[in-house]
């Protein structure tokens, strides 16, 4: 395939897509840094007014749907239980828990 003259590539800087080759304004390397804002633009955005929708202008209801019927607290936790060996452990998990 034969690229088309460009002066991104002669930076050597091209992005691989589906179909084909194509330059790119950004260097891959920086495709995943974020882009800081700058001090004149924070306050170019100050200036701007800031409008402000009541829930009738978007059209919505802010009438909850959900309604909660119980709030209660989990049970408390029983106390754990040190054992001195292995075949009491594995006692322990056969009889009490049941897990073996």
């Amino acid at each position: 395939m034969v690229r088309p003259p460009s002066p991104v590539r002669s930076m050597g800087v091209w992005r691989r897509c589906a179909c084909r080759c194509r330059p790119s304004s950004r260097p891959i390397c920086a495709l995943n840094e974020p882009r800081y804002v700058t001090l004149p633009n924070i306050m170019k955005a100050k200036k701007k007014p800031l409008e402000k929708f009541s829930p009738a202008d978007l059209g919505v209801d802010p009438a909850p749907r959900l309604k909660v019927l119980k709030v209660t607290e989990p049970p408390a936790r029983q106390g754990g239980v040190k054992v001195s060996s292995v075949e009491e452990l594995v006692e322990k998990l056969k009889n009490e828990a049941k897990v073996i």
